[in-house]
């Protein structure tokens, strides 16, 4: 996989940049700029030796509302580069050819395309025709096949950008990880996250399972989950119950905030985070842990059930401060509801990596690449 610092001449290039710019945006305005500051640095180096920079990014489009990249370019010019917009990508080679030595423009969201999701040769040709060169920045839909990720690199010289292969050197880690290795697992879906228990339980010393992935457990183990959320489909986790590297929860908050032992709800229940209890042992685990991985939010995050997820964040930066100096713990997290956690606590320097990835950090962990990484080999 080439890199940036693999590129010899970029005076007057034109430098096509998938970033990931999927961000929060309300009333127009960008209310979580992370995944835009972690792409400066990829951005700014290409500027300062020249390139015509081309920004290409996705914003979730939602029905019934417009998803439009505008507001990003204003956060872009607030941060110290100033980028023109451009709102029709079939029209942008004008915009392009006129681009001065070190400019930037973002062109608008490529989900207004069908031709993005289904990885459309003539569509990822249009892109392709935008750029001299492809710099793939958005490890964090390098999961996906689509045509700004795979198609692209068939058609131009490709490279990884500098966030991309942060990702890449970071999340490696986990696959020798010094001891003791604490993983936290949350969220939902346990089918998209089976791979990852089934992985890590071999290499981590300790796997704690919350969310709503622990309530698949209790189902499992003959518990009363009542209205609890649980994963559609049947799963037989019944080999990892005696396994000593499992951890779950052993208290639990229902939605009138009262809070009950695992093994003792009723049907009317419903499961909302994890208790007071699981937090002090989870506490244990986090002081004495050597490397710690998280992913996903311990309760019902977007229910506002986030007390756990903040307390664990609050943990394991406590832990760095202490620990860092001295070299003796890493602690790297992602996952979206986790990153909207660190980013209200403003706690984001108070971990050694976090990642702006959630479905592609765990594709990775699971299987060691993934096909955008590939597409750049």
């Amino acid at each position: 996989m080439k890199t940036l610092s693999d590129i010899e001449y970029l005076k007057d290039v034109r430098a096509l940049v998938r970033v990931d710019f999927n961000v929060p945006i309300a009333k127009g305005k960008v209310v979580n700029d992370y995944r835009i500051r972690m792409a400066l640095p990829t951005i700014n180096f290409l500027r300062e030796k020249g390139a015509k920079v081309v920004l290409v990014s996705h914003l979730e489009v939602k029905e019934g509302e417009k998803a439009t990249l505008e507001p990003v370019a204003a956060v872009l010019g607030k941060l110290g580069v100033p980028t023109t917009f451009v709102k029709n990508i079939r029209n942008a080679t004008d915009e392009i050819v006129n681009m001065s030595a070190g400019s930037c423009i973002l062109l608008e969201n490529l989900r207004q395309f069908d031709g993005e999701k289904t990885n459309d040769p003539q569509f990822a040709k249009e892109l392709a025709s935008l750029g001299d060169i492809f710099v793939n920045d958005a490890f964090s839909v390098c999961h996906r096949e689509h045509a700004s990720v795979v198609g692209v690199p068939k058609l131009l010289p490709s490279y990884a950008g500098l966030q991309l292969q942060n990702e890449i050197e970071h999340l490696s880690r986990a696959f020798h990880a010094t001891h003791p290795f604490l993983f936290i697992l949350g969220g939902a879906k346990f089918e998209t996250k089976l791979p990852l228990l089934e992985r890590f339980i071999r290499l981590a010393d300790t796997v704690f399972v919350g969310g709503a992935l622990a309530h698949d457990f209790f189902k499992g183990k003959g518990y009363e989950v009542g209205k609890s959320l649980v994963s559609i489909g049947e799963f037989d986790l019944s080999k990892y119950f005696s396994n000593p590297v499992l951890m779950l929860p052993e208290d639990v908050v229902i939605e009138n905030r009262e809070i009950r032992p695992v093994d003792c709800l009723v049907k009317t229940d419903k499961i909302v985070d994890v208790g007071p209890g699981t937090l002090e042992h989870l506490r244990e685990k986090i002081e004495e842990a050597s490397f710690i991985l998280w992913n996903g939010p311990l309760g019902l995050y977007e229910g506002g059930y986030c007390e756990a997820t903040q307390e664990v964040a609050k943990m394991i930066a406590a832990r760095f401060d202490v620990a860092s100096a001295a070299g003796k713990v890493t602690s790297i997290v992602g996952g979206g509801d986790t990153l909207a956690a660190i980013a209200t606590l403003k706690l984001e320097d108070k971990f050694t990596f976090v990642s702006t990835a959630g479905g592609a950090m765990l594709d990775f962990l699971a299987n060691g690449t993934l096909p955008g990484i590939e597409a750049l080999n």
